[in-house]
């Protein structure tokens, strides 16, 4: 299979998490609106914004159950993906060195797919975990808030926009 054929699957799946988690929204969030309403008031903003609703904490959660779901389904089809590029290069045996060459470059990128699908998993389930404790929305590098906007934005965010623009440039 191509990268391009993969494509076709991996977006239909995609959309499937999508709905999949988006159709038990409602009950999540009314399961969730006590516990959101008792971190709103623990989360940490900066000094110009408003603090932190049930509402928008049910948002938050919702998109980061709904992230994590897209994750595991992109994890799952770059690994079976991999899983049958490499079990198909066994018998490549009379391939010439073009044919090998594009097997190879399909194989690295099923590689980068699943590390990346990985990489964002354990972001995404990160956030909740400090979204759960009342942590979320404070910066590892620094400690000051990261702010509503970004945090809205990128739910994943770690870090405030100036260490985050710090680390990019290293």
């Amino acid at each position: 299979m191509t990268t391009s054929s993969t494509a076709g699957p991996r977006q239909s799946a995609k959309k499937a998490a999508t709905k999949t988690a988006s159709a038990g929204g409602s009950r999540k969030a009314t399961a969730t609106k006590t516990t959101a309403g008792t971190i709103a008031g623990r989360l940490r903003v900066k000094d110009d914004e408003s603090p932190w609703s049930e509402e928008e904490i049910g948002e938050v959660r919702e998109v980061l159950l709904e992230e994590i779901e897209q994750h595991r389904v992109e994890l799952k089809l770059a690994e079976d993906e991999l899983d049958d590029l490499l079990r198909a290069s066994g018998d490549g045996s009379g391939d010439d060195q073009a044919d090998a060459g594009a097997k190879t470059a399909e194989r690295e990128h099923e590689i980068s797919v699943a590390a990346n699908a990985r990489a964002s998993l354990r972001q995404a389930e990160h956030a909740l975990e400090q979204l759960d404790a009342g942590t979320y929305g404070i910066c590892e590098n620094c400690g000051n808030p990261i702010g509503k906007l970004r945090l809205q934005a990128r739910p994943r965010a770690t870090l405030c926009m100036t260490c985050q623009e710090k680390q990019d440039r290293h």
